[in-house]
């Protein structure tokens, strides 16, 4: 599938933030993920960041094309990414750990596609005059 920019950045800040929301002192003190994410340092979150990329970015690179109208986000269904992540894994890990990996990138993966914003029209798009 082949994702904007925009869209890859906002499905790995959902990712991170999905990740966030599972700290102790988030859950336990009932905060806000987003507050959360915005009080963080830039390296604090380059480090959520940098650890998720090897977990999501290639799934969402190999899930298949399917189309995608301006105004919608892409839709992929649960067989489909299924599908994907266990192509990702690999078999060097035992059968446990295997199910315990496939699940977990699952969850990840449909937690960075939940924010993935609508896709924008190209010919709505409003090109300055100077240039």
């Amino acid at each position: 599938m082949r994702f904007t920019e925009n869209e890859m950045t906002q499905a790995m800040a959902g990712a991170a933030k999905s990740v966030l929301a599972t700290r102790k002192d988030v859950r336990k003190q009932k905060l806000d993920v987003d507050e959360v994410w915005e009080q963080m340092t830039r390296w604090e979150r380059f480090q959520v960041l940098d650890a998720l990329g090897d977990q999501v970015l290639p799934v969402l690179v190999a899930l298949p094309d399917v189309e995608v109208e301006p105004g919608t986000r892409p839709t992929f269904t649960d067989e489909q990414v299924r599908e994907t992540v266990e192509a990702g894994v690999g078999d060097e890990v035992g059968r446990l750990q295997r199910t315990v990996l496939v699940r977990t990138r699952i969850a990840l993966v449909k937690a960075a596609l939940a924010a993935v914003p609508p896709r924008q029209d190209p010919d709505a798009l409003i090109v300055p005059d100077h240039l």
